[in-house]
């Protein structure tokens, strides 16, 4: 991670610079202008359940209701990849409440995936479509990864499962690198930080070793640092998002973060309505969807999705695409 960071910042200068050169060149002569912004026709996103939106408009979060009929409202508690899509007017079909004609984005993202999964998505695309740069592509994916390989200790090494976690993150960078070289554009978040999940906590207790969720987040650490030193850098394809960085710090200082969380240990959702059937309506007592870090022991809330759409709105908007 400190290289691939090293190698972002040396690279920052010419990005700049190469900008600068654009709006000089754009000034002199005849029709002369601003740079174009960057427009996607589409979007398309690969990953696990915390991209994903079902048919029925149920989310891998806490769903919003319609408080008169008691409907999913899918437009509301936005997933990180929807707010993303807003942000160039693009909606994704399973949430298409004002009846946009004919949507453009697509969801290849499913419930479990691990990055083997993802490939076979990928697969899948481009066997039957392209994408070029006015493709915008979201990849989030690790989590189911780095939690099977966590189940596997004690009974394999700490150095094993280290090892494998990279490999999976080059697994993924390599799958990115496909998507970049046919010609898209993608919005790529780190792997959060599984070490700081209710999951992660309550394993140090219930195997009385509290060294459980460090390992969680050291196999995090494993993933992304190979996922990020890997994938190509060349600054006019992919935006990374830092995820598991913002996550650290949401937990860190929950009170000073984005959204002033009242709670970053526990899940939100009753254990009687798991994801995707986890609403507003179902939640244990005192949480709420937009003060609590997590829906379940594992995925974000709506206010946890919330930050990682900003960063990635962010991302898209500042990157050179």
């Amino acid at each position: 991670m400190k290289a691939f960071k090293q190698a972002v910042l040396r690279r920052a200068p010419m990005l700049m610079g190469g900008v600068a050169l654009a709006v000089t060149m754009a000034g002199c002569g005849g029709g002369g202008g601003q740079i174009e912004p960057f427009k996607p026709t589409r979007i398309l996103s690969f990953g696990d359940e915390s991209s994903v939106i079902t048919a029925t408009g149920k989310k891998y979060t806490v769903n919003a209701v319609n408080d008169t009929t008691g409907a999913i409202d899918c437009a509301s508690n936005a997933l990180w990849n929807q707010a993303l899509a807003s942000t160039f007017g693009l909606v994704f079909p399973e949430c298409n409440p004002t009846s946009v004609a004919a949507p453009t984005g697509k969801i290849y993202a499913q419930p479990g995936a691990k990055v083997a999964d993802v490939k076979t998505q990928i697969d899948g695309h481009l066997a039957l479509s392209g994408v070029d740069s006015k493709t915008l592509i979201t990849v989030l994916a690790g989590a189911n990864d780095v939690l099977e390989l966590y189940a596997q200790y004690p009974a394999l090494s700490e150095n094993t499962l280290k090892a494998e976690a990279a490999a999976r993150g080059r697994l993924l960078a390599a799958q990115i690198n496909r998507l970049a070289d046919a010609g898209g554009r993608i919005i790529l978040p780190t792997l959060p930080d599984m070490g700081l999940t209710p999951f992660a906590i309550k394993e140090n207790t219930a195997k009385a070793d509290p060294n459980r969720a460090k390992l969680l987040t050291t196999l995090t650490a494993s993933f992304n640092s190979e996922l990020t030193l890997k994938v190509t850098l060349d600054g006019r394809q992919l935006g990374v998002v830092f995820a598991d960085e913002s996550l650290q710090s949401q937990v860190k200082f929950k009170a000073s973060s984005t959204t002033a969380y009242a709670n970053v240990v526990d899940g939100a959702c009753r254990s009687t309505a798991p994801v995707p059937d986890c609403t507003s309506k179902t939640l244990v007592t005192d949480a709420t969807a937009t003060t609590w870090l997590w829906a379940n022991d594992t995925l974000l809330s709506p206010a946890g999705q919330n930050e990682l759409g900003r960063l990635a709105q962010s991302r898209a908007v500042s990157n050179p695409f």
